[in-house]
């Protein structure tokens, strides 16, 4: 897009990449697994982090943003420590040796679940590195999601497309959704209030399921190509999906206005197909992840690209946005997990001049004292930037 400001972070230091291995053990300190890099302003800093062997599925950060949780392909799981920028734990072959789709944390960040090609879902204790059981499943695992009170796990399934609930304690499939999908379900979600589900599929549809009544409530129709990963806002009332046919589409989904109206759209969002998202909890942004390398950050209230991460030498496979939305974590097929500060952006000059050249204005903030971008018709009314607007929201009660 011509309005958006690139961040470019291209110089790459070389480390060793063979540095972690071992099941659940601690390793030593070593410099080499992580390099911090700066734009040549100073005004992003990225944190690189290496230690898979193959490409990154998934990257989550959790405990108040104090740790990372990725997945491989290469069979491991890693627990990083966001401020040491080192692994605390590895779990090799975490999935007995194949490829690991997804590794979720639980909401109290004493359990991780995991699952992939091994066709079975696994429970793990953080602390320990024990397993705590196995579920067995009749295809590869694509995605999971934990519960918002943590007690139940939400499955997805790649041959069967089913989507499967699980008891946390138990490890007993408590509820299975057939017929859902008619191909691979993609990603899985509960609502905050963990009473609808929210799965995406190959075959271009997003389904909303009420657990309540026990049925589909409501099936969204309008991308071209398969849909990656979608995301709520905490409220429930936006729902963002994004697809491999490059755009991002965002629903109203409490008002029924998608009924009459359709989504909100933008179309060609990436260069390439788009495969994760992540909000804000306010839903006035959302952070996009693509196979052009590159993480996009957009303004939802108005439609519009802020700028955009480039540093990945592979596509980006996952994005997760810190509580405090001051961090951004992307896993690549490049091996590597980025962990990206964009506190100040809405101050880099091309960024401010960029919302200008296209009429957003840029107010300052009355709480922090930083600018931010805003329209028109809102600008009476937002005094504050979406971080200190975000500051009354309890964003502990957020699944990501």
């Amino acid at each position: 897009m011509d309005s958006s400001a690139v961040i470019d972070i291209s110089k790459e230091i070389s480390t060793d990449q063979n540095a972690v291995t071992g099941f659940a053990k601690t390793p030593k300190d070593d410099s080499s697994l992580s390099d911090i890099q700066y734009q040549p302003d100073g005004s992003v800093r990225v944190k690189v982090l290496r230690g898979h062997t193959d490409a990154v599925s998934s990257g989550k950060l959790f405990d108040h943003d104090h740790k990372i949780l990725s997945a491989s392909h290469d069979g491991n799981v890693i627990l990083w420590g966001f401020h040491e920028n080192v692994p605390i734990h590895v779990y090799e072959s975490a999935n007995e040796g194949g490829k690991v789709c997804m590794a979720k944390p639980s909401p109290d960040g004493t359990k991780f679940i995991s699952v992939g090609w091994d066709r079975k879902i696994h429970l793990w204790d953080l602390e320990t590195g024990l397993e705590i059981w196995t579920g067995l499943n009749h295809s590869i695992t694509m995605c999971c999601s934990f519960s918002s009170e943590g007690q139940k796990v939400i499955t997805g399934d790649d041959l069967d497309a089913n989507v499967r609930i699980w008891d946390v304690r138990s490890g007993d499939v408590i509820r299975e959704l057939r017929d859902l999908h008619a191909s691979t379900v993609t990603s899985v979600l509960f609502s905050s209030t963990d009473d609808r589900v929210v799965s995406t599929s190959m075959d271009m549809t997003t389904k909303l399921y009420d657990l309540k009544t026990n049925c589909n409530t409501v099936t969204l129709h309008g991308h071209k190509n398969i849909i990656s990963d979608a995301s709520f806002t905490f409220d429930q009332r936006k729902l963002a999906t994004v697809s491999w046919d490059k755009s991002i589409r965002v629903w109203d989904v409490t008002t029924g206005m998608f009924r009459s109206q359709g989504a909100t759209a933008i179309e060609k969002a990436h260069e390439g197909s788009i495969s994760a998202c992540d909000f804000t909890s306010d839903g006035s942004a959302l952070v996009t992840g693509g196979y052009d390398n590159q993480i996009c950050i957009w303004d939802t209230e108005n439609m519009i690209q802020k700028f955009r991460l480039q540093g990945h030498h592979d596509w980006v496979e996952d994005v997760c946005l810190s509580e405090d939305n001051n961090w951004i974590v992307s896993a690549s097929k490049d091996k590597t997990l980025r962990l990206w500060n964009i506190e100040n952006t809405d101050s880099i000059p091309m960024v401010m001049e960029n919302r200008k050249a296209i009429g957003i204005k840029v107010a300052t903030c009355t709480s922090c004292g930083k600018p931010f971008s805003i329209g028109d018709e809102i600008s009476e009314h937002h005094k504050e930037c979406v971080f200190c607007r975000l500051g009354t929201v309890d964003s502990t009660a957020i699944e990501r």
